[in-house]
Formats: C-alpha cells, structure tokens, sequence
C-alpha cells in the first residue's frame, strides 16, 4: 500500500530541518511519543541507527535510519518493530523551501504490506493519526518556536 500526505509549515525550511533532522526529535513535536531513544547510544543522524519510540500506552517502534540528506532536506525510515500489522514499511519525509512564502512544504510518504482485512484500518491509523496527526504537531511546535 501506498500513501502519500502534505502540509505547509509556517516556519523557515532551515528551522524545520534544524529539528526535525534528528532522528530520535519526535518527542519534541508529537504528544503521541513519550520518548524517544536511539539504541546504543547511537548518534540520531548517523544511517543505521535505531530509534525506539515508545508511546503513552508504553507500547514501541522500533525504526531505522535508511537515509538522510541535508542537501535535500529528507531521511527515510523504515520500522523493524511495531504493534502495527504491517511488514516491509519503508516511509520518506521531505521538506522543501516555499520561496515566495518563507514557510517549508513538508511530504511523507510510505510504502508498506498490509493484508487486506487489515488495509482500511492501516490507511486510516497510518495516514490520519500517525502522518495528519504528526503534520498538526509539527506546524504546533514551529507555530511557538521563533523564526
């Protein structure tokens, strides 16, 4: 499955990528991580390392880091354990510069197996509480933090 969602930023791309580069910010501008921990005391913007995210109910992620590019202002992830019945769920974030606005076009996409009595409810949970709910709390954040 394939899904695909956007927003606008109010805030400088540069602002935007300053944060949300590393891997292991989540906490910072979701209220739906608790936590967030790279494992083995890794570096959060090193390829490879392995976040934990651990969420109120104390249920976890477990991501990868699979690429990250601050020419392009993008990482791509992929999660090696979660609650989610899900497999092989590979997702991109991308920020791009809105030149006449000042404020950051923000993507995240992702590819991902699903069955298909399982399919509705991934679309929903994956592209409205985990992307749209991750895109409010991203424009929350940088809407309180200065330009």
């Amino acid at each position: 499955m394939y899904l695909f969602k956007s927003t606008i930023i109010d805030a400088p791309v540069a602002n935007v990528w300053r944060v949300l580069r590393n891997f292991d910010s989540v906490p910072l501008w979701s209220t739906d991580v608790s936590e967030a921990v790279i494992e083995d005391g890794g570096v959060a913007d090193r390829i490879g390392c392995i976040r934990r995210l651990t969420l109120p109910d104390g249920s976890f992620f477990r991501e990868t880091l699979l690429a990250l590019s601050d020419a392009d202002h993008s990482f791509s992830y992929d999660i090696i354990e979660s609650p989610l019945p899900v497999s092989n769920y590979v997702a991109t974030q991308r920020f791009t510069p809105v030149t006449t606005t000042g404020q950051t076009f923000t993507a995240w996409a992702v590819n991902f197996e699903v069955s298909d009595e399982d399919a509705a409810q991934m679309r929903k949970v994956i592209g409205t509480a985990i992307f749209e709910s991750g895109f409010e709390g991203m424009k929350n954040y940088f809407e309180h933090t200065p330009k």
